[in-house]
């Protein structure tokens, strides 16, 4: 049986990973909303319903390294152009196994459709939760292929003082008992060291691609 985008997550979460061949996997997409790439190492996976064909010819008239070719702007440019989709940004990709017991942290449950954290997120991922702690904000979804992601956010005054961490952590507690993923901005150096102190360990790098209208800003981590 073909693997599936979960398949291949599933895996990686469990630290067994594609081969690191230089190859590229091609798999149907989890859903209509999510298409794009994950790069682990030497070898990637493109999530899309194009011809997989034409995805391949696409890489190989790529200008570059071919162990680079997925994430080369030339070939996201015409997968985008493709699609008639959209990307922010490329993001590292993050995992964390669950925690038992509830997170150390106080937090409030937001229960609200027109906070803006909450309506932000759930452009992006289903089953969306967001709690509140004095100083930051922790949103988890069922994202790409039905992952349970985490993003945080933490106001300019409460910084430096480990709260990123701590609700990063939260959010392994708080996710049923599954594993917790995390995409992070490349450059946002800040927010991939809180992940990591909360131990989740980068397994990739990721771009996705949306169907949505490109947003006038970008967040600190996917929301």
């Amino acid at each position: 049986m073909a693997e599936t985008l979960r398949d291949i997550l599933d895996a990686a979460e469990r630290g067994v990973f594609p081969p690191a061949d230089g190859g590229t996997t091609i798999v149907s997409q989890p859903s209509a909303r999510d298409a794009g790439v994950i790069a682990f190492t030497a070898h990637s996976v493109v999530f899309t319903d194009e011809d997989p064909n034409w995805v391949r010819r696409t890489l190989a008239g790529t200008d570059c390294d071919r162990l680079a070719a997925t994430m080369n702007v030339r070939f996201l440019a015409a997968l985008m152009d493709r699609t008639g989709r959209a990307s922010d940004t490329v993001d590292v990709l993050l995992t964390g196994a669950a925690l038992p017991g509830e997170p150390p942290l106080a937090l409030t449950e937001i229960d609200d459709p027109g906070h803006p954290r909450v309506a932000s997120a759930r452009r992006r991922r289903d089953d969306v939760r967001v709690w509140a702690t004095d100083g930051g904000v922790l949103v988890l979804g069922r994202g790409v292929a039905g992952r349970w992601e985490a993003a945080v956010e933490v106001d300019e005054g409460a910084r430096h003082q480990g709260l990123g961490r701590r609700l990063a952590a939260a959010g392994r507690h708080l996710a049923r008992g599954a594993p917790v993923w995390a995409q992070v901005a490349a450059g946002n150096a800040r927010s991939l060291r809180a992940f990591q102190a909360a131990g989740y360990r980068p397994v990739g790098s990721e771009v996705l691609l949306s169907a949505r209208a490109r947003s006038a800003g970008c967040s600190r981590t996917r929301s």
